[in-house]
């Protein structure tokens, strides 16, 4: 196959304090970031999956302002992301993932609210699935969902690190006990 732009997935290792991350995009726009400190057989395979006729090409100038957007998020300068996102899923996946991009900074919605905002109440179950299938972490911001209940629940990346998110659109770290809202 004859290598293109337009077959590319570029990638990079974003490192930043504690944080270390594989982010990726196409000509189109960010396409995945990984989970904290996976390795990098979780954004292979993803391209693999999801991507099958794309080659992995790594580029730190292309990816370096979705970089600076997320290091701008992870210091605590940034609460939006502007730059442009292609997502890779189901027509359901989207509709989910489109109503997570709408969840404010520093505000928490439970599965149960996602399903109803997008008429399907009786679709928790698939609404949690399509959000643990979310490609890009952070950006489009899953953290932002807990159980009903308020506690922390499954995410791609870990509890660890949706506590770490949660807790810094919150002004400061928190324990595992504390209730969202």
């Amino acid at each position: 196959m004859e290598k293109n732009n337009e077959n590319l997935v570029y990638w990079m290792l974003l490192n930043n304090g504690k944080w270390a991350m594989y982010i990726a995009a196409t000509t189109e726009g960010l396409c995945y970031v990984g989970s904290q400190h996976a390795p990098f057989d979780e954004l292979a395979t993803w391209v693999n999956k999801q991507l099958p006729f794309y080659v992995l090409s790594k580029d730190e100038i292309v990816l370096k302002p979705y970089a600076i957007e997320l290091i701008d998020y992870l210091e605590g300068r940034r609460q939006e992301f502007t730059l442009p996102r292609v997502l890779h899923g189901t027509a359901f996946q989207q509709v989910v993932w489109k109503v997570l991009q709408e969840i404010p900074y520093g505000q928490n919605v439970s599965y149960t609210d996602i399903a109803e905002r997008i008429q399907k109440p009786n679709a928790v179950r698939a609404v949690g699935t399509a959000i643990g299938a979310n490609p890009v972490l952070i950006s489009v911001p899953c953290h932002r969902v807990v159980a009903k209940s308020g506690k922390l629940t499954g995410y791609r990346g870990g509890l660890e690190m949706k506590e770490q998110l949660l807790g810094l659109e919150k002004g400061g770290e928190i324990t595992g006990d504390y209730k969202y809202s």
